[in-house]
């Protein structure tokens, strides 16, 4: 088998079977065209670990970050076990492929006094203050994803529970608990708000933007950045920054993490263990700052 074919069966394995997301199968997809690329469409019988060494060669000459090359090396690794089970090729060479370690980028979050200055920001006299408010609380209290806030449906949220139903990565559902605060400005929200907002009935998301149409992930981005400035927060703000520090907020207050790894929707452990290094810093943080001889 020709290595163009081997790498459309291997995406089309990974599409059904896998349950990834597309963002995922796109970067596979880019990873294997790269070395197809750099190796050409030769028959996989022939690739061997000598070819895996020349593409890293060439890739140290590329304006790569380490991550990045950490992420080709890995889709190399699945592709080549891949047509190892599928017996496509006899040569066993996915176990011998070194994947380059990742550097870890402990994320940004807010401090619990920057949160509550945060959360206390929007004006509830107008129907846009009480949605935003109900978006950052919402956000704070359950660490969902941004796009899982956008797609979030009234169906979806019981609140004789206070749970909600989030669908994260490839369409997986999961269950977060929300808080009482996250409670009461939902259904002021719900009830004062969003009525008011809504222009065409039957409209079932929960966030709408102020044309009554389901909201944004850009318009989710420029609340979080109007009401950071707004509350004299001078941090790097970003889409994740709620989610980070619902995060590290749980952890630092006692929540395990395999718990942890479960309301955040992490379909691996190693994902949620970067907190338990940001937790770590802030503790030595503390310490230094707090200890007579820190």
């Amino acid at each position: 088998m020709r290595l163009n074919e081997a790498i459309d069966s291997f995406i089309a394995f990974i599409l059904d079977e896998r349950g990834l997301s597309l963002n995922t199968i796109y970067a596979y997809k880019r990873d294997l065209t790269k070395f197809l690329e750099f190796r050409g469409d030769v028959d996989v019988s022939r690739l061997n670990l000598e070819d895996i060494d020349a593409f890293a060669e060439f890739l140290s000459s590329q304006k790569l970050s380490q991550n990045t090359k950490s992420r080709i090396f890995s889709s190399l690794r699945s592709f080549f076990s891949y047509i190892e089970i599928e017996e496509i090729s006899k040569k066993s060479i996915a176990s011998d492929i070194q994947v380059p370690r990742k550097v870890i980028k402990l994320p940004n979050f807010l401090t619990e006094e920057e949160v509550n200055k945060l959360l206390e920001t929007p004006n509830l006299d107008t129907p846009k203050g009480i949605r935003d408010r109900a978006i950052l609380e919402f956000m704070y209290a359950t660490g969902v994803r941004v796009s899982e806030l956008t797609n979030l449906k009234l169906q979806d949220l019981l609140f004789d529970e206070k749970i909600a139903r989030i669908r994260g990565k490839g369409g997986k559902e999961r269950i977060v608990p929300f808080n009482d605060y996250a409670e009461k400005f939902l259904l002021l929200y719900i009830y004062e708000a969003r009525s008011k907002i809504l222009k065409k009935r039957g409209e079932d998301k929960v966030f709408l933007n102020l044309r009554g149409n389901p909201i944004s992930r850009v318009s989710i981005w420029k609340i979080l950045k109007e009401y950071t400035l707004k509350a004299g927060i001078s941090k790097n703000i970003y889409p994740h920054i709620l989610r980070h520090t619902f995060a590290t907020h749980m952890l630092k207050n006692g929540c395990d993490l395999r718990t942890l790894q479960l309301f955040l929707g992490h379909s691996s452990m190693i994902t949620t263990q970067i907190y338990t290094h940001l937790d770590r810093k802030y503790l030595r943080e503390v310490h230094k700052k707090f200890h007579p001889r820190g």
